[in-house]
């Protein structure tokens, strides 16, 4: 301890631990952006000091995923005014990866007259919990990562192939759950659980998926901006581990023809500050009102800003009837082909699995749509549709097929938008809007092979 600054002292122990009593090198100072990538400064750790305001500008709020900017009829866009990043010594993780002793801080955002800035994910999240802090309520939440790990992939002109296992077989697929295919990743599955320690990042169980090279890590529950944080520093572990192994990791939609997509399933229960009970659970343990409504309000609302869960054009190609992902947001008891599945559980832990959400959104964007979406149906006393019974793929469709349908529901002002912030919105859709103009001037492999000559 007697290496460590002064501001180290309240950090989470597990910090300490892998700390070990050397002295830190660096801390980089992170924030999320739109797409839930990390921006920020690192800086030589004797220069770093909780007290000192740091600045940055408000323009990378502004850029698109192709690294363009998005116009928008917003007053003073390019004078990139500078916000003001204070550091949240909670969020303190270790870098394992690197050679140098380096810290990650997440760092709040806000104007330089100390407003929350509203354009910052993690501000959005933060104002949709208010309205539930306002009630006496609080999320639990606990998100489910699905990723695959790739060979190293440079050409885009060319498909993206499973990493190669201990065994070199590249076509270990469809074996769910199985160890011995979990075991052909052993070391770079090691690394991300070695890393996950050092970082304190309570993981809760590690599986094999459906695809070729897919796994699944599941998170305990917890906090909603908590769990986000988690999430957002995770993939960069996650990448950071498979590189060392010389190879990727990626969390797109569907990164590979042919194999299932990846998914951000998660599961949501509110509990009442004062007591501690689950508010979906009656006192005789049967579901309550507000559970119903809770499902209710992600039926009715989710479509509207469905691009917040589905972000790119890539994201719909999961939604494959009968191929792992469901295709509407019907609900159902212990029904995966649901894309609101309610697990079996106590009264103490009844929740809702939104399975829906893609591992390619950004986890604060994606935890405020939805429990917006809830918080709207539990305010007004909406009713869900019946349940369903049996397999959910032939049902009706329930939610937007493109990210150009998606966006064309994400319009106008509504009691939704007022609770992320209408400001956001209105960067979300100028943002989402670049890049599908982006989209369309590319001409794609599917075009050249089918329409060149047939046409």
């Amino acid at each position: 301890m007697t290496n460590l600054p002064k501001w180290l002292e309240p950090v989470p122990a597990p910090l300490h631990h892998w700390l070990n009593g050397r002295k830190v090198d660096q801390v980089a100072c992170v924030i999320a952006d739109v797409a839930g990538g990390t921006r920020g400064k690192t800086v030589a750790a004797e220069k770093f000091s909780p007290s000192e305001k740091m600045f940055m500008a408000d323009s990378i709020f502004y850029q698109t995923i192709t690294g363009s900017y998005a116009e928008m009829e917003a007053e003073g866009q390019w004078t990139e005014a500078d916000m003001v990043l204070t550091p949240d010594l909670a969020t303190t993780v270790a870098c394992p990866w690197t050679k140098d002793v380096t810290l990650q801080v997440i760092h709040d955002v806000s104007t330089r007259d100390g407003e929350p800035v509203g354009l910052a994910p993690r501000n959005v999240l933060k104002r949709v919990l208010s309205y539930y802090d306002r009630e006496g309520w609080q999320p639990v939440v606990a998100p489910e990562l699905e990723f695959y790990l790739t060979e190293p992939h440079t050409d885009p002109n060319f498909p993206v192939q499973p990493k190669s296992g201990r065994t070199n077989r590249k076509n270990v697929r469809r074996q769910v759950y199985s160890l011995s295919v979990l075991d052909e990743y052993g070391p770079v599955i090691e690394d991300i659980q070695n890393f996950a320690k050092a970082q304190g990042f309570d993981i809760d169980a590690i599986v094999q998926e459906d695809g070729s090279g897919q796994i699944e890590i599941n998170l305990n529950h917890g906090d909603a901006v908590a769990l986000a944080d988690r999430v957002f520093c995770f993939k960069r572990t996650i990448h950071e581990a498979a590189l060392k192994h010389d190879c990727f990791a990626t969390f797109m939609a569907k990164p590979m023809q042919g194999e299932p997509g990846s998914a951000m399933h998660i599961h949501q229960s509110i509990v009442d500050k004062k007591t501690g009970k689950n508010i979906f659970s009656r006192e005789d343990g049967q579901p309550s009102e507000k559970f119903y409504s809770f499902i209710a309000g992600q039926q009715q609302h989710l479509p509207s800003i469905f691009c917040l869960i589905a972000p790119y054009v890539n994201s719909y190609r999961r939604f494959i009837a009968a191929h792992s992902a469901p295709v509407n947001l019907e609900w159902g008891e212990d029904n995966r082909t649901t894309g609101l599945r309610i697990p079996l559980s106590p009264p103490q832990a009844r929740r809702v699995e939104n399975r829906i959400i893609g591992m390619d959104c950004n986890p604060y964007l994606a935890l405020a749509a939805c429990l917006a979406s809830g918080f709207i149906g539990m305010k007004t006393g909406l009713s869900p549709r019946d349940a369903m019974i049996g397999e959910a793929y032939k049902s009706n469709l329930t939610m937007p097929r493109s990210l150009s349908l998606a966006l064309e529901m994400f319009t106008g002002k509504t009691e939704l938008t007022d609770m992320l912030g209408n400001d956001f919105c209105q960067l979300f859709r100028a943002i989402k809007k670049s890049e599908m103009d982006d989209y369309s001037a590319i001409i794609t492999p599917w075009e050249r092979d089918h329409l060149l000559l047939n046409v």
